[in-house]
Protein backbone atom coordinates (compact mmCIF):
# COMPACT_ATOMS: atom_id res chain seq x y z
CA UNK A 1 0.00 0.00 0.00
CA UNK A 2 1.21 3.50 -0.78
CA UNK A 3 2.16 5.68 2.18
CA UNK A 4 1.34 9.31 1.40
CA UNK A 5 1.86 12.14 3.87
CA UNK A 6 0.38 15.61 3.74
CA UNK A 7 2.28 18.01 6.01
CA UNK A 8 0.71 21.41 6.68
CA UNK A 9 2.37 24.08 8.80
CA UNK A 10 -0.04 25.51 11.36
CA UNK A 11 -0.84 29.23 10.87
CA UNK A 12 2.52 29.45 9.11
CA UNK A 13 2.94 33.19 8.45
CA UNK A 14 1.59 34.14 11.87
CA UNK A 15 3.72 31.46 13.54
CA UNK A 16 6.89 32.81 11.88
CA UNK A 17 6.02 36.29 13.16
CA UNK A 18 5.62 34.88 16.68
CA UNK A 19 8.89 32.99 16.30
CA UNK A 20 10.76 36.19 15.42
CA UNK A 21 8.93 38.30 18.02
CA UNK A 22 8.06 36.13 21.06
CA UNK A 23 6.06 39.01 22.58
CA UNK A 24 3.34 38.19 20.01
CA UNK A 25 2.79 34.66 21.29
CA UNK A 26 -0.70 34.03 22.56
CA UNK A 27 -2.00 37.28 21.07
CA UNK A 28 -4.44 37.65 18.15
CA UNK A 29 -1.95 38.19 15.32
CA UNK A 30 -3.21 38.92 11.81
CA UNK A 31 -0.77 38.98 8.89
CA UNK A 32 -1.75 41.33 6.09
CA UNK A 33 -1.95 44.94 5.03
CA UNK A 34 -3.44 47.50 7.41
CA UNK A 35 -5.76 48.88 4.74
CA UNK A 36 -9.35 47.81 5.28
CA UNK A 37 -9.44 46.82 1.62
CA UNK A 38 -6.59 44.34 1.97
CA UNK A 39 -6.99 40.65 2.71
CA UNK A 40 -5.89 38.56 5.70
CA UNK A 41 -2.94 36.39 4.66
CA UNK A 42 -2.87 34.43 7.94
CA UNK A 43 -4.33 34.54 11.44
CA UNK A 44 -2.88 33.10 14.63
CA UNK A 45 -4.91 30.57 16.57
CA UNK A 46 -5.54 33.22 19.22
CA UNK A 47 -7.38 35.29 16.57
CA UNK A 48 -9.51 32.45 15.26
CA UNK A 49 -12.04 32.25 18.12
CA UNK A 50 -13.15 35.73 16.98
CA UNK A 51 -13.94 34.32 13.54
CA UNK A 52 -10.85 35.72 11.83
CA UNK A 53 -9.69 33.58 8.92
CA UNK A 54 -7.27 33.84 6.02
CA UNK A 55 -8.65 35.38 2.80
CA UNK A 56 -11.07 37.49 4.88
CA UNK A 57 -11.18 41.24 4.15
CA UNK A 58 -9.05 43.05 6.70
CA UNK A 59 -11.91 45.42 7.52
CA UNK A 60 -14.12 42.51 8.55
CA UNK A 61 -11.29 40.91 10.54
CA UNK A 62 -10.76 44.12 12.54
CA UNK A 63 -14.50 44.46 13.17
CA UNK A 64 -14.56 40.95 14.59
CA UNK A 65 -11.34 41.39 16.55
CA UNK A 66 -10.55 45.09 17.16
CA UNK A 67 -7.63 44.19 19.41
CA UNK A 68 -5.90 42.22 16.65
CA UNK A 69 -2.22 43.00 16.04
CA UNK A 70 -1.78 43.52 12.29
CA UNK A 71 1.68 42.56 11.00
CA UNK A 72 2.74 43.20 7.39
CA UNK A 73 3.75 40.09 5.43
CA UNK A 74 7.46 39.31 5.01
CA UNK A 75 7.46 36.88 2.12
CA UNK A 76 11.23 36.63 1.87
CA UNK A 77 11.39 35.52 5.51
CA UNK A 78 8.57 32.99 5.02
CA UNK A 79 10.36 31.60 1.96
CA UNK A 80 13.56 31.26 3.99
CA UNK A 81 11.82 29.28 6.73
CA UNK A 82 9.90 27.25 4.13
CA UNK A 83 13.17 26.14 2.56
CA UNK A 84 14.31 24.81 5.93
CA UNK A 85 11.02 22.97 6.40
CA UNK A 86 11.32 21.36 2.97
CA UNK A 87 14.90 20.38 3.79
CA UNK A 88 13.47 18.31 6.66
CA UNK A 89 11.04 16.63 4.25
CA UNK A 90 13.88 15.68 1.91
CA UNK A 91 15.70 13.84 4.69
CA UNK A 92 13.05 11.13 4.40
CA UNK A 93 12.18 11.00 0.69
CA UNK A 94 13.02 12.69 -2.62
CA UNK A 95 9.34 12.49 -3.54
CA UNK A 96 8.19 15.85 -2.15
CA UNK A 97 5.50 17.85 -3.94
CA UNK A 98 5.19 21.38 -2.62
CA UNK A 99 1.72 22.91 -2.82
CA UNK A 100 2.74 26.23 -1.29
CA UNK A 101 5.33 27.58 1.15
CA UNK A 102 3.64 25.83 4.05
CA UNK A 103 2.35 22.48 2.81
CA UNK A 104 3.49 19.49 0.79
CA UNK A 105 2.76 15.90 -0.15
CA UNK A 106 5.42 13.26 0.56
CA UNK A 107 5.47 9.73 -0.83
CA UNK A 108 7.32 7.69 1.80
CA UNK A 109 6.34 4.27 0.46
CA UNK A 110 9.97 3.41 -0.27
CA UNK A 111 11.31 4.87 2.96
CA UNK A 112 9.91 2.28 5.36
CA UNK A 113 13.01 0.12 5.66
CA UNK A 114 15.06 3.14 6.80
CA UNK A 115 12.62 5.20 8.83
CA UNK A 116 9.51 3.15 9.64
CA UNK A 117 5.93 3.38 8.45
CA UNK A 118 4.10 6.53 7.41
CA UNK A 119 2.88 7.36 10.90
CA UNK A 120 6.39 7.00 12.35
CA UNK A 121 7.89 9.22 9.66
CA UNK A 122 5.18 11.84 10.16
CA UNK A 123 5.94 11.98 13.89
CA UNK A 124 9.67 12.33 13.23
CA UNK A 125 9.06 15.18 10.78
CA UNK A 126 6.78 16.98 13.23
CA UNK A 127 9.34 16.56 16.01
CA UNK A 128 12.20 17.84 13.84
CA UNK A 129 10.24 20.90 12.72
CA UNK A 130 9.37 21.69 16.32
CA UNK A 131 12.87 21.01 17.68
CA UNK A 132 14.92 22.67 14.93
CA UNK A 133 12.63 25.50 13.84
CA UNK A 134 10.33 26.08 16.79
CA UNK A 135 7.24 25.68 14.61
CA UNK A 136 4.23 23.36 14.66
CA UNK A 137 2.98 21.18 11.80
CA UNK A 138 -0.03 18.93 11.33
CA UNK A 139 0.14 15.71 9.33
CA UNK A 140 -2.18 13.30 7.59
CA UNK A 141 -1.20 9.77 6.57
CA UNK A 142 -3.17 7.76 4.02
CA UNK A 143 -2.88 5.65 0.90
CA UNK A 144 -3.71 8.57 -1.42
CA UNK A 145 -3.13 12.31 -1.65
CA UNK A 146 -6.77 13.32 -1.33
CA UNK A 147 -7.32 11.48 1.94
CA UNK A 148 -3.96 12.53 3.40
CA UNK A 149 -4.82 16.19 2.86
CA UNK A 150 -8.20 15.81 4.52
CA UNK A 151 -6.63 13.95 7.45
CA UNK A 152 -4.03 16.65 8.10
CA UNK A 153 -6.78 19.22 8.61
CA UNK A 154 -8.93 17.30 11.07
CA UNK A 155 -7.05 17.83 14.35
CA UNK A 156 -5.26 21.16 13.89
CA UNK A 157 -3.12 22.51 15.42
CA UNK A 158 -0.35 19.95 16.01
CA UNK A 159 -2.47 17.11 14.66
CA UNK A 160 -1.53 13.67 13.36
CA UNK A 161 -4.32 11.64 11.78
CA UNK A 162 -3.60 8.22 10.27
CA UNK A 163 -6.09 6.41 8.06
CA UNK A 164 -5.34 2.68 8.51
CA UNK A 165 -5.12 0.38 5.50
CA UNK A 166 -8.49 -0.91 4.36
CA UNK A 167 -10.53 1.75 6.20
CA UNK A 168 -10.38 4.65 3.73
CA UNK A 169 -13.95 4.57 2.44
CA UNK A 170 -15.30 4.04 5.95
CA UNK A 171 -13.22 6.99 7.16
CA UNK A 172 -14.49 9.29 4.43
CA UNK A 173 -18.16 8.31 4.56
CA UNK A 174 -19.43 10.58 7.42
CA UNK A 175 -17.45 13.68 6.41
CA UNK A 176 -19.47 16.72 5.26
CA UNK A 177 -19.39 17.48 1.56
CA UNK A 178 -17.64 20.81 2.15
CA UNK A 179 -14.39 18.91 2.79
CA UNK A 180 -14.42 17.61 -0.78
CA UNK A 181 -12.01 19.13 -3.30
CA UNK A 182 -14.10 20.91 -5.90
CA UNK A 183 -17.15 21.55 -3.73
CA UNK A 184 -17.36 25.19 -2.81
CA UNK A 185 -20.24 27.14 -1.28
CA UNK A 186 -22.21 27.33 -4.54
CA UNK A 187 -21.95 23.61 -5.24
CA UNK A 188 -22.91 22.84 -1.63
CA UNK A 189 -26.01 25.02 -2.04
CA UNK A 190 -27.10 22.75 -4.88
CA UNK A 191 -26.18 19.46 -3.22
CA UNK A 192 -27.58 19.89 0.28
CA UNK A 193 -31.20 20.61 -0.75
CA UNK A 194 -30.96 17.44 -2.85
CA UNK A 195 -30.17 15.44 0.30
CA UNK A 196 -26.47 15.03 -0.46
CA UNK A 197 -24.68 16.12 2.71
CA UNK A 198 -21.88 13.58 3.30
CA UNK A 199 -19.23 11.72 1.35
CA UNK A 200 -21.35 8.59 1.74
CA UNK A 201 -24.19 10.34 -0.09
CA UNK A 202 -21.88 11.35 -2.93
CA UNK A 203 -20.46 7.84 -3.20
CA UNK A 204 -23.82 6.05 -3.21
CA UNK A 205 -26.06 8.30 -5.26
CA UNK A 206 -26.44 7.67 -8.99
CA UNK A 207 -23.98 9.38 -11.28
CA UNK A 208 -26.90 10.62 -13.40
CA UNK A 209 -28.37 12.41 -10.40
CA UNK A 210 -25.03 14.03 -9.59
CA UNK A 211 -24.68 15.13 -13.22
CA UNK A 212 -27.88 17.16 -13.00
CA UNK A 213 -26.34 19.09 -10.12
CA UNK A 214 -22.65 19.35 -11.02
CA UNK A 215 -22.33 18.43 -14.68
CA UNK A 216 -20.63 15.33 -16.06
CA UNK A 217 -17.02 16.15 -15.20
CA UNK A 218 -17.83 17.50 -11.73
CA UNK A 219 -20.03 14.54 -10.87
CA UNK A 220 -17.42 12.00 -11.90
CA UNK A 221 -14.72 13.88 -9.99
CA UNK A 222 -16.49 14.09 -6.63
CA UNK A 223 -17.94 10.58 -6.76
CA UNK A 224 -14.57 9.02 -7.54
CA UNK A 225 -12.93 10.81 -4.63
CA UNK A 226 -15.85 10.12 -2.27
CA UNK A 227 -15.25 6.41 -2.94
CA UNK A 228 -11.61 6.80 -1.93
CA UNK A 229 -10.15 6.42 -5.42
CA UNK A 230 -7.17 8.70 -6.08
CA UNK A 231 -4.19 7.28 -7.96
CA UNK A 232 -2.39 10.57 -8.58
CA UNK A 233 1.33 10.31 -7.91
CA UNK A 234 3.36 12.70 -5.77
CA UNK A 235 5.19 14.91 -8.28
CA UNK A 236 8.49 16.24 -6.89
CA UNK A 237 10.22 19.49 -7.71
CA UNK A 238 7.44 21.99 -7.16
CA UNK A 239 8.77 23.86 -4.14
CA UNK A 240 9.69 27.08 -5.91
CA UNK A 241 6.77 28.03 -8.15
CA UNK A 242 6.98 31.80 -8.30
CA UNK A 243 8.15 34.90 -6.46
CA UNK A 244 5.78 37.84 -6.37
CA UNK A 245 4.41 40.98 -4.76
CA UNK A 246 1.09 42.77 -4.93
CA UNK A 247 -0.70 45.86 -3.58
CA UNK A 248 -4.31 46.69 -2.82
CA UNK A 249 -5.04 50.43 -2.90
CA UNK A 250 -7.13 52.54 -0.54
CA UNK A 251 -8.38 54.43 -3.60
CA UNK A 252 -8.74 52.95 -7.07
CA UNK A 253 -6.04 53.91 -9.54
CA UNK A 254 -7.27 55.54 -12.74
CA UNK A 255 -4.17 57.31 -14.01
CA UNK A 256 -1.70 55.34 -16.13
CA UNK A 257 1.30 57.12 -14.60
CA UNK A 258 0.16 56.16 -11.11
CA UNK A 259 -0.17 52.53 -12.21
CA UNK A 260 3.32 52.52 -13.67
CA UNK A 261 4.78 53.95 -10.47
CA UNK A 262 3.22 51.16 -8.45
CA UNK A 263 4.42 48.56 -10.98
CA UNK A 264 7.94 49.94 -10.67
CA UNK A 265 7.80 49.58 -6.90
CA UNK A 266 6.42 46.04 -7.20
CA UNK A 267 9.11 45.11 -9.72
CA UNK A 268 11.75 46.29 -7.26
CA UNK A 269 10.34 44.15 -4.48
CA UNK A 270 10.18 41.07 -6.73
CA UNK A 271 13.76 41.70 -7.87
CA UNK A 272 14.91 41.94 -4.27
CA UNK A 273 13.23 38.65 -3.38
CA UNK A 274 14.74 36.93 -6.43
CA UNK A 275 18.18 38.25 -5.56
CA UNK A 276 17.99 37.10 -1.93
CA UNK A 277 16.81 33.66 -3.06
CA UNK A 278 19.59 33.41 -5.69
CA UNK A 279 17.06 32.96 -8.51
CA UNK A 280 16.30 34.31 -11.97
CA UNK A 281 13.02 34.09 -13.92
CA UNK A 282 12.04 33.69 -17.55
CA UNK A 283 8.32 34.12 -16.90
CA UNK A 284 6.53 37.22 -15.63
CA UNK A 285 2.82 37.50 -14.81
CA UNK A 286 0.81 40.67 -14.24
CA UNK A 287 -2.31 40.54 -12.05
CA UNK A 288 -4.93 43.32 -12.21
CA UNK A 289 -8.06 43.51 -10.05
CA UNK A 290 -10.61 46.15 -10.99
CA UNK A 291 -13.09 48.20 -8.96
CA UNK A 292 -15.86 45.69 -9.77
CA UNK A 293 -13.62 42.90 -8.32
CA UNK A 294 -13.08 41.30 -11.73
CA UNK A 295 -9.59 39.86 -12.07
CA UNK A 296 -7.41 39.71 -15.17
CA UNK A 297 -3.91 38.34 -15.63
CA UNK A 298 -1.39 38.50 -18.43
CA UNK A 299 1.79 36.41 -18.74
CA UNK A 300 4.89 36.55 -20.89
CA UNK A 301 7.93 34.35 -21.48
CA UNK A 302 11.24 36.16 -21.79
CA UNK A 303 14.08 35.21 -24.15
CA UNK A 304 16.59 35.13 -21.26
CA UNK A 305 16.39 34.92 -17.44
CA UNK A 306 16.15 38.18 -15.51
CA UNK A 307 16.20 39.21 -11.86
CA UNK A 308 16.46 43.00 -12.07
CA UNK A 309 13.91 45.74 -11.44
CA UNK A 310 14.09 47.28 -14.91
CA UNK A 311 13.62 44.00 -16.76
CA UNK A 312 10.67 42.95 -14.60
CA UNK A 313 9.10 46.41 -14.80
CA UNK A 314 9.41 46.57 -18.60
CA UNK A 315 7.71 43.20 -18.95
CA UNK A 316 4.90 44.19 -16.58
CA UNK A 317 4.37 47.56 -18.27
CA UNK A 318 4.05 45.88 -21.68
CA UNK A 319 1.44 43.50 -20.28
CA UNK A 320 -0.46 46.41 -18.73
CA UNK A 321 -0.91 47.70 -22.28
CA UNK A 322 -2.73 44.45 -23.09
CA UNK A 323 -4.97 44.50 -20.02
CA UNK A 324 -8.48 46.00 -20.10
CA UNK A 325 -8.80 49.64 -19.11
CA UNK A 326 -10.64 50.57 -15.95
CA UNK A 327 -10.37 51.61 -12.32
CA UNK A 328 -7.75 49.41 -10.64
CA UNK A 329 -7.91 48.35 -6.98
CA UNK A 330 -5.00 45.86 -7.00
CA UNK A 331 -1.82 45.27 -8.98
CA UNK A 332 0.51 42.31 -8.67
CA UNK A 333 3.64 40.97 -10.36
CA UNK A 334 4.99 37.44 -10.07
CA UNK A 335 8.13 35.93 -11.57
CA UNK A 336 8.04 32.26 -12.53
CA UNK A 337 9.96 29.54 -14.36
CA UNK A 338 12.73 30.02 -11.83
CA UNK A 339 16.34 28.93 -12.24
CA UNK A 340 19.50 29.49 -10.14
CA UNK A 341 21.08 32.86 -10.83
CA UNK A 342 24.45 33.55 -12.46
CA UNK A 343 24.59 31.77 -15.80
CA UNK A 344 28.35 32.15 -15.93
CA UNK A 345 28.67 29.96 -12.86
CA UNK A 346 26.79 27.17 -14.61
CA UNK A 347 28.85 27.40 -17.77
CA UNK A 348 26.43 29.51 -19.85
CA UNK A 349 28.74 31.64 -22.00
CA UNK A 350 28.37 33.63 -25.21
CA UNK A 351 30.93 34.99 -27.68
CA UNK A 352 28.80 38.12 -28.12
CA UNK A 353 27.57 38.78 -24.60
CA UNK A 354 24.82 41.35 -24.09
CA UNK A 355 26.24 43.69 -21.45
CA UNK A 356 22.87 45.34 -20.66
CA UNK A 357 21.46 42.56 -18.42
CA UNK A 358 24.83 42.27 -16.69
CA UNK A 359 24.89 46.01 -15.97
CA UNK A 360 21.36 45.81 -14.61
CA UNK A 361 22.34 42.90 -12.37
CA UNK A 362 25.33 44.80 -10.97
CA UNK A 363 23.17 47.88 -10.40
CA UNK A 364 20.60 45.76 -8.59
CA UNK A 365 23.30 44.36 -6.31
CA UNK A 366 24.53 47.86 -5.45
CA UNK A 367 21.01 49.06 -4.61
CA UNK A 368 20.35 46.04 -2.40
CA UNK A 369 23.69 46.31 -0.60
CA UNK A 370 23.08 49.98 0.18
CA UNK A 371 19.56 49.19 1.36
CA UNK A 372 20.80 46.40 3.62
CA UNK A 373 23.53 48.61 5.08
CA UNK A 374 21.16 51.45 5.93
CA UNK A 375 18.22 49.37 7.12
CA UNK A 376 16.23 49.58 3.91
CA UNK A 377 16.58 53.39 3.73
CA UNK A 378 19.21 53.40 1.01
CA UNK A 379 18.78 54.09 -2.69
CA UNK A 380 15.43 54.42 -4.41
CA UNK A 381 14.32 55.50 -7.86
CA UNK A 382 13.54 59.17 -8.34
CA UNK A 383 10.19 58.40 -9.95
CA UNK A 384 9.04 56.66 -6.76
CA UNK A 385 9.60 59.89 -4.81
CA UNK A 386 6.89 61.71 -6.75
CA UNK A 387 4.24 62.79 -4.30
CA UNK A 388 1.84 64.75 -6.47
CA UNK A 389 -0.05 61.85 -7.97
CA UNK A 390 -3.69 62.47 -6.97
CA UNK A 391 -4.79 58.95 -7.76
CA UNK A 392 -1.92 56.92 -6.34
CA UNK A 393 -3.71 55.78 -3.22
CA UNK A 394 -2.01 54.29 -0.20
CA UNK A 395 -0.96 50.73 -0.92
CA UNK A 396 -1.32 47.59 1.12
CA UNK A 397 1.71 45.44 0.37
CA UNK A 398 2.35 41.73 0.11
Amino acid sequence: MRQILHIDMDAFYASVEELDDPSLRGLPVVVGGKSKRSVVAAASYAARPFGVRSAMPMGEALRRCPQAIVVPPRMARYAEISARVFAVFHRFTPLVEGLSLDEAFLDVTGSGSLFGDGATIARKIKDMIRGELGLIASAGVASCKFAAKIASDLEKPDGLVVIPEGTLREFLAPLPIERMWGIGPRAAERLRPAGLTTFRDLAETSLDHLETLLGRAGALHVQTLARGVDDRPVVPGREAVSVGAEETFEEDLVDRRAMELRLLDLAGRVAKRLHKAGLEATGVTLKVKYADFSLKSRSTTLPAPIADTTGIFNAAKAMLDRAPKGRVRLLGISAGTLTPADGAATGTLSLFRDETPEKRRRLEEVVLKVGDRFGGLGLTRASLLEGDEPTRGRPTRR
